[in-house]
């Protein structure tokens, strides 16, 4: 996703990037998707870290929307991966330091 997508300012991008990660599930999604270190499907994720299928849809679409995650759609199922673009661009460092 770029900005342009959105029609959005980088400030307008910035504020929904520090927004979606304002909560401690999606970090939690962010933190499991960057040590997977590949796509993983949405009912994984709302397995492990045990939410509903209704929360976890919502913590996907806040990420999806600030461009931190992209999501892939296979039949039924919905895969999603981090966007290192925006993380590279904005956040520079974040994802190594979700190790520590």
């Amino acid at each position: 996703m770029t900005m342009k997508q959105y029609n959005l300012s980088e400030d307008d991008l910035r504020v929904k990037i520090f927004k979606a990660l304002a909560d401690n599930v999606r970090l939690k999604i962010i933190r499991l998707l960057y040590r997977a270190n590949t796509e993983l499907s949405c009912g994984e994720i709302g397995d492990l870290l045990i939410i509903s299928k209704s929360a976890a849809s919502y913590h996907f679409k806040t990420l999806r929307e600030a461009g931190l995650t992209t999501t892939r759609k296979v039949g039924q199922n919905k895969f999603v991966k981090l966007n290192h673009e925006t993380f590279d661009t904005f956040l520079p460092g974040f994802l190594n330091s979700l190790d520590k």
